[in-house]
């Protein structure tokens, strides 16, 4: 059976920049192997441009138009569905260069749609306080992805995730996320390999977003125990007989050749 491949970033290929053992390698001998690929991530503290030196100063060979960042889905989301808005960005990180097709302000005073991006020292509780008065008074809020946590060498920070179930809380409105687990990416990555979600391999290491995510939208979910894997949350499922649980699992990205060879039979 002919597959395809989505990769997830960070805590999968690399942590806090630099390649995971055997990450390098394996990445190569897939690409060598003529496999469709793209890099499907909720990294919003680079642009895609810089994503992709990143990796290549790391080592790997990655173009800027093989990622899909949540940058990017959610920039082409609000151009089509809030036309000519003006929008006011909250993000820890310069990811400007993706946001085409949108018309950006500094200025939430002006703002008729507010965008989430990636968590960090921006998400003052000035700010976010701004946020909900915003979200209160109708005006658009929506999140580039609601990942709780992203994983570092120092160990794992907290993410958007964590602020909008606060902010959904507190206004009683639901915030509309466009990254993992939105089917969203999902569905346009797919699109971009030509394949059926069914025919399509998502490698991550967040059970939620990248592995269960994928799997509600039809695609092979792989987990890896890289990153943010934590056994304690495997286990939890376990005990879950009637929920959802990851098709596959592996060590690491470095494992991935074998597999893939299982499910194209070859």
């Amino acid at each position: 059976m002919a597959l395809g491949l989505l990769l997830d970033i960070d805590g999968v290929m690399v942590t806090s920049w630099q390649a995971l053992p055997g990450a390098v390698e394996v990445i190569a001998e897939l690409a060598d192997q003529g496999i469709p690929r793209m890099f499907l991530t909720n990294t919003t503290s680079r642009s895609r441009g810089e994503i992709a030196e990143a990796l290549t100063s790391s080592g790997f060979e990655v173009k800027p138009d093989e990622i899909l960042s949540a940058a990017k889905l959610t920039a082409e989301h609000v151009a089509v569905t809030y036309p000519g808005k003006r929008v006011w960005v909250l993000n820890q990180g310069p990811i400007a260069e993706d946001m085409t097709g949108v018309e950006l302000t500094d200025d939430p005073a002006t703002a008729e749609v507010v965008v989430l991006g990636g968590a960090g020292s921006v998400f003052t509780h000035a700010t976010l306080s701004k946020v909900l008065e915003m979200l209160l008074d109708g005006v658009p809020v929506i999140a580039m992805h609601r990942s709780m946590t992203w994983s570092t060498s120092t160990g794992l920070s907290i993410d958007t995730g964590v602020y909008l179930e606060g902010l959904e809380k507190a206004s009683g409105a639901k915030i509309k996320a466009i990254g993992k687990p939105s089917p969203v990416g999902f569905r346009a990555a797919t699109e971009i390999l030509g394949l059926e979600p069914t025919q399509v391999v998502m490698v991550g290491d967040d059970m939620h977003n990248d592995v269960l995510g994928a799997q509600a939208a039809a695609l092979i979910g792989v987990l890896v125990r890289t990153g943010k894997f934590r056994e304690e949350a495997l286990h939890a499922l376990q005990r879950d007989e009637f929920g959802p649980y990851p098709d596959h699992i592996i060590d690491s990205v470095a494992d991935l050749p074998e597999l893939i060879g299982k499910l194209s039979g070859t």
